[in-house]
């Protein structure tokens, strides 16, 4: 399916008129069924339906039989994690069913009754330049200091947000580092983040990451890569969290050795599914590395997959991100979900606790047919405004 999405900036550009995702239904013979969510494009539509021809007559309770149907290398590969992910979500939504349970409780329990989540704020337009009829939000312009904090102003009145994250890299660090200085006098009370996602040189994150020391709480892929991000560490007192160079279980061993990261986020999407990432939640545990959760541009499903699987992590203890304020479509039935004083209650009802909205699913596909859009490319969607643009990074 397509769903509208705002022009957001980012290093690589900005986000196209219409994301792209997947829903992902699991049948049984006894007439149950579960959901599940990821993303979307053609390459990831081939794999799935691959993977779904392998697993019919598969018992949905038999997870470790799931894995070796799928194939792979799920500790290496992040494509066979994210198909592994695809399937496993489902199933365990189609056990809670079964059992009459929450998803929280076949991974152990809640160890919390609702989930903090951070407010994602973004550089944007106003509207898409690429898309003159693609219809304009409320949220209006955002360019400056002034814009961030005025959108994280109606962040937090909208949804109660007790943290603040700004998606760095699109403008140079000294303007950003000015609008996190302008939310740190706004919002005095409030943990900050940034994330540049590896636009800045080793030399500029040192830089600037030195003059943030007690403004952030934590600041995330400044640089590219293990060995830059540990140099930056080794320079800086701020603890480095990564979403872009540990994203296997086989990029842990090396990011540990070399003291890389202090906070990992965690995406059950990328991380094998929601097994997965209680393994990766006991490894930070064992070597004392923060954990939080990474956000990309989803929908009721994947939210309220996130929300069970950090109600059942007791070292989740830094707010998730989401997209959610950004995104204005969905497919599950409305009421389920819903964020007061920037915490999600974890849903009611057994599985995941949301029901699929057939009306949307089927609008959202036609959507989908009709957007020609195939593949997320944030690089193509900036060229529509500045020809040359690259997208290449580090970009400072």
């Amino acid at each position: 399916m397509a769903i509208r999405d705002p022009p957001l900036l980012n290093s690589k550009g900005v986000h196209q008129p219409y994301a792209l995702r997947t829903v992902i239904e699991v049948h049984t013979d006894e007439g149950l069924s579960g959901l599940g969510e990821t993303y979307g494009g053609a390459a990831v539509e081939q794999r799935l339906r691959r993977g779904a021809g392998e697993l019919v007559g598969l018992d949905p309770f038999d997870l470790n039989g799931l894995r070796r149907r799928l194939g792979g290398d799920v500790l290496a590969d992040e494509r066979a994690a994210g198909l592994l992910a695809a399937f496993e979500v489902p199933c365990l939504d189609l056990q809670g069913r079964a059992a009459g349970r929450p998803v929280c409780d076949l991974l152990g329990g809640r160890v919390r009754d609702s989930v903090p989540f951070s407010a994602y704020l973004f550089y944007r337009w106003a509207e898409h330049p690429s898309d003159p009829g693609y219809p304009p939000d409320d949220w209006g312009e955002a360019l400056d200091a002034d814009g961030i904090v005025e959108q994280a102003r109606r962040m937090v009145a909208r949804f109660g947000f007790q943290s603040l994250k700004l998606k760095g890299g699109v403008l140079s660090p000294e303007r950003e580092e000015e609008a996190l200085r302008a939310l740190r006098e706004a919002f005095p009370e409030h943990a900050l983040r940034i994330d540049p996602n590896a636009a800045w040189t080793v030399p500029t994150a040192i830089e600037v990451g030195r003059r943030l020391k007690g403004v952030l709480e934590y600041l995330e892929d400044p640089t590219a890569g293990i060995q830059g991000m540990a140099e930056v560490a080794r320079a800086v007192s701020l603890p480095l969290a990564t979403n872009m160079c540990v994203v296997t279980f086989a990029d842990l061993p090396p990011a540990i050795a070399a003291g890389a990261v202090r906070v990992v986020l965690a995406d059950h999407h990328s991380w094998g599914g929601l097994r997965g990432s209680l393994a990766l939640a006991a490894i930070c545990a064992t070597f004392d590395l923060g954990l939080s959760m990474h956000s990309n541009s989803h929908l009721g499903i994947s939210l309220a997959t996130m929300c069970h699987l950090a109600a059942a992590t007791p070292n989740l203890t830094y707010a998730c991100d989401t997209h959610a304020p950004w995104q204005v479509e969905d497919v599950v039935e409305p009421g389920s979900l819903r964020f007061v004083d920037g915490s999600l209650s974890v849903p009611d009802g057994p599985g995941l606790g949301v029901a699929l909205d057939r009306d949307a699913l089927a609008r959202l596909h036609e959507q989908w047919l009709r957007c020609g859009i195939r593949e997320r490319d944030d690089v193509a969607a900036m060229r529509v405004v500045d020809p040359n643009w690259g997208g290449s990074r580090p970009r400072f």
